[in-house]
């Protein structure tokens, strides 16, 4: 009795109760976010599939099967689209073709829950025009495109992933540009986390001065080109005047994403990265051996740290 009391004593001291002590246990708490992944399937001839069904697909992260809590073909989420032009002097002599082009694929694919972004960098990055749905506004910002020597390639793919972030639905990030960084700041792994953890897919339209000339440099053709794909968008090559077919085909490519979503089983692991795969079951018949699926490979699952430029 004189321990117990004694015990009594020392708990109240301590201003901990000594039921709550006793009934103490470790606290585990799992922040389980809808993870969601549009998912782009096609023919190995290039022809986007339609008509699948939930039950053709299958997921997993880190390996571990994960169960599809919502699925929609032909999603009609609201679009989020920055253009990005490279108006610096390597692709100057392009301009005024990407102004008509941007226009006539912005007349043809926004919706009034759509919203747009038009930026422009050189030895800057500029923001021409804010989010809007605002036709006029757009046309008029592509009709002040600044100039500049240089070119900001990485700033310009941080800065709209950044601003492409916080938008609800899909987020899209169109770049023309021929992918050669001049300027000091964002490097390329810094701009493709950042587009990432924004959930941003990137579409590359590649102006190459003279395609066929081997000697070229290609860094930048490269650096475009796995952006593209690390983020679950496409690349494709501008050749002189074909810039309006390109965006064509950016447009029907942005009309036919099936949206997979899911809440994580959580699983132990070492990365703050979590690697998504996304298959075809049996049940999507025998040509789905062969089809093509472009999705974002994976996710942070944190935050990210203010950049340091």
């Amino acid at each position: 009795m004189r321990f117990f009391a004694l015990l009594l004593a020392m708990f109240a001291l301590l201003g901990t109760p000594l039921a709550a002590s006793a009934q103490q246990t470790p606290q585990y708490h799992v922040n389980v976010r809808l993870v969601n992944v549009f998912v782009t399937v096609t023919a190995s001839s290039g022809a986007p599939i339609g008509g699948l069904t939930q039950s053709d697909f299958a997921l997993s992260e880190d390996g571990v099967p994960q169960k599809i809590a919502y699925f929609e073909r032909d999603t009609s989420m609201p679009l989020s689209i920055v253009l990005a032009i490279d108006t610096s002097g390597s692709v100057y002599k392009d301009l005024t073709l990407e102004e008509r082009a941007a226009r006539d694929f912005v007349h043809a694919l926004l919706r009034p829950v759509d919203r747009f972004d038009l930026i422009d960098f050189n030895s800057d990055v500029e923001e021409i025009v804010p989010f809007t749905n605002n036709l006029h506004q757009i046309d008029e910002g592509l009709r002040h495109l600044t100039t500049g020597p240089a070119t900001a390639f990485y700033n310009a793919i941080w800065l709209a992933s950044n601003r492409l972030a916080t938008r609800p639905g899909r987020k899209v990030l169109v770049l023309i540009s021929d992918g050669v960084d001049t300027v000091d700041g964002v490097t390329y792994p810094q701009a493709l986390e950042q587009a990432l953890r924004g959930e941003v897919m990137i579409y590359s339209l590649i102006d190459v001065p003279v395609p066929a000339d081997a000697g070229r440099s290609t860094g930048g053709e490269h650096a475009m080109i796995s952006l593209s794909q690390g983020t679950g968008g496409k690349y494709y090559y501008v050749e002189a005047g074909d810039l309006a077919s390109v965006f064509q085909k950016v447009s029907e490519d942005l009309r036919t994403q099936y949206l997979i979503s899911y809440y994580p089983v959580p699983h132990r692991t070492e990365s703050d990265f979590r690697h998504i795969q996304v298959t075809m079951n049996p049940s999507a018949g025998p040509a789905a051996s062969g089809y093509i699926l472009r999705y974002r490979p994976g996710y942070y699952a944190t935050p990210s740290l203010p950049l340091d430029r």
